[in-house]
This record gives structure tokens, C-alpha cells and sequence, in this order.
């Protein structure tokens, strides 16, 4: 796959999600697999207000490449000035407008999914970013805002008229938001439509999914996003997948945790330890999806306010994990 001229040898992508794609997320998913990376969104105005937090969100980890950053933002001049600064602060290899995100305090100030409804000035701003960008430049759409107006495909042919190098789909509208089926026919449309590369995203949560939807829609490659919270080795199982070896068994809940950990001291050095423990808190109830007795631990989990109270809350689990299994073997 060759995205404006830069050749990514992956089919396998990890998607954008506020909240949740940090560096240290986005480490543990390189490491099982995912060939390409994005930042949490940034906001184009908060940018050029150099708010520390959004130049924070850009950082990339040693080796993060192919890595896009990924802005939002509906004013196309302030789209292109954030643009040349994320050119003068970043080394990311893509630049990626969002225009997909379906959050309601986004969609109020009219910008990710809001710009489904405007493609003149969506393609306005494509062409702003590509301008100031000086690296390609991919856009994250979905199928369209509501049932009522289903663009996708003339959709996706503005931005690529404008400059894009890349269109990744999100098959549901904003309406939907993650409810229901996402449509993996209209990303089929939008492949057959356009002729820079087609990522294909929603709702892939195993690797006979990713060979599923790029079966289907013929895309160019998968872009993975709930399927990854707290399970990363679904990259390791999907790429086994789609070369044709035989996919991994999934790991102990013991691995499990013991990456979760290696995950939350990363998050402390990138992110101090405050805010690392509140957003490990919900981490590490998703790495423990499934396992027995989740619930008890999960409500531990969620007093964890720092790094020493994770350690203790750990042990408790792998401690647990040790007697069930001395238990089995008995």
C-alpha cells in the first residue's frame, strides 16, 4: 500500500480513540502487531493556542512509524495553520483529519461527523491541510450523518479531489454512534469509488474479522478500534490470520495483567501519575473482560489512584489466578 507516496507495509492499523490511544496503549499494541499507529485526536484551535496538553498528544514513542497525528477542526484556515504546526512539532509520517468522530460536544461545534453534512467545506479544509501539511494527508469519515443521508462515497470523492491520500470509513452513520451493524458494504462502495488506498474500520473484534472485511470490501487495509481495548494480541492473532498461519491461542489473564502493568508505568512516565492511575482504571477493567470474579476486582480497580495501589491490586489478582489454577490441577 503506497499512501502519497510513502510505502506502509501493514494491513493493520490501530484506530484513533480519545481516551484511550495514548503512547503507552499505543506501545503495547505495536508490540503485538498493529504496523500503524495514531495519536488521540487534537484539536486544531487548542493547537494554536499551544495548549501543552494537545502538543503533549502528539508525542510519539522511539521507532512509532508508520505514526499519523490526528486533528479535528472545521475552520479550514485554522485547520491549515494547525497544520504547518503539527509540521513543525511533529515527525509523524501522516497528517489525518477527523471527520468521523460522533461525540456530541464535537458534533455541536460542528466538527468530525458534523462535516458529513457539509462536503464543500470538508473538501475546503482537506485542501487547507495538504497545503500546510508536507506529508500526506488521510481522512477518517463514516458512512454518513444519519439513515437519511448516507454520502460516503461522494463524500470520500471531495476529499480525494481535494488532496487526501487515504480515506479510512467507519461503516455507521453518527446517528448510530456504535450501536447496531457497521455497513461494511458502503466501505465496499467506497473502494470501487476512489483510487487512493480504503481502510476499512467497525466493528472488527477478531482476526477472522479482519479477513472478513477486507475480503468484503476489498479494502486496503483494517483499521482496529474497540476490538483492541484491553486485548492488543487481537493485532498478533489477525496479522497470524491473514498471512495464513494458525491463529495464537489468547494469553493467561496472568499475561494479561502483567501487560496492563507494563502499560500503567509506562502511562506514568508519559503522563505523570495522577491522570495515568485515572485512565488505568479503565484500562485494566478491559484487559479483565471475561475473567471470573472481574466484577470484585474491577471494583477494586476503580479506587486505584496511584501506581503502588495497582501493584496491590494486581497481586490480589494474580494471587487469585495462582489458586484457581492450583485448584484445576488438583
Amino acid at each position: 500500500m503506497v499512501i502519497g507516496g510513502v510505502e506502509v507495509n501493514t494491513q493493520l492499523l490501530l484506530a484513533p480513540m480519545a481516551g484511550v490511544t495514548d503512547l503507552a496503549f499505543r506501545a503495547v499494541c505495536r508490540e503485538q502487531g498493529a504496523g500503524w499507529t495514531y495519536t488521540e485526536m487534537v484539536s486544531s484551535r487548542a493547537l494554536l493556542y499551544e495548549d501543552k496538553k494537545s502538543i503533549k498528544l502528539m508525542e510519539l514513542g522511539p521507532g512509532e512509524a508508520p505514526a499519523s497525528v490526528q486533528l479535528f477542526g472545521s475552520d479550514p484556515v485554522m485547520m491549515g495553520e494547525a497544520a504547518a504546526k503539527v509540521r513543525e512539532l511533529s515527525d509523524c509520517t501522516f497528517l489525518d483529519i477527523n471527520m468521523g468522530c460522533p461525540v456530541g460536544k464535537v458534533v455541536k461545534s460542528g466538527d468530525g461527523s458534523a462535516l458529513m453534512r457539509t462536503p464543500e467545506l470538508a473538501g475546503r479544509i482537506v485542501e487547507a491541510v495538504v497545503k500546510n501539511a508536507g506529508r500526506p494527508v488521510t481522512v477518517k469519515i463514516r458512512k454518513g450523518f444519519d439513515a437519511g443521508s448516507v454520502n460516503a462515497v461522494e463524500f470520500a470523492r471531495v476529499c480525494e479531489s481535494a488532496g487526501a491520500s487515504a480515506v479510512a470509513v467507519h461503516g455507521r452513520t453518527r446517528t448510530q454512534m456504535y450501536s447496531g451493524r457497521a455497513d461494511w458494504d458502503i466501505i465496499r462502495d467506497v473502494k470501487a469509488a476512489l483510487h487512493v488506498p480504503v481502510i476499512a474500520n467497525g466493528d472488527v473484534f477478531t482476526a477472522e474479522d479482519a479477513v472478513r472485511v477486507l475480503a468484503h470490501a476489498h479494502a486496503d487495509a483494517v483499521m482496529i478500534g474497540r476490538g483492541a481495548m484491553g486485548y492488543p494480541w487481537l493485532f498478533r492473532e489477525a496479522r497470524a490470520a491473514l498471512t495464513g498461519e494458525p491463529v495464537p491461542a489468547p494469553p493467561p489473564y496472568s499475561q494479561r495483567v502483567r501487560t496492563a502493568i507494563r502499560q500503567f508505568e509506562r502511562a506514568v512516565d508519559v503522563l505523570g501519575e495522577k491522570v495515568a492511575c485515572l485512565e488505568a482504571r479503565k484500562h485494566f477493567a478491559w484487559y479483565l473482560k471475561g475473567m471470573p470474579r472481574a466484577a470484585f476486582f474491577k471494583g477494586q480497580i476503580m479506587s486505584v489512584s496511584t501506581l503502588e495501589d495497582i501493584y496491590t491490586v494486581s497481586r490480589d489478582i494474580l494471587d487469585y489466578l495462582r489458586d484457581e489454577e492450583r485448584r484445576g490441577s488438583a
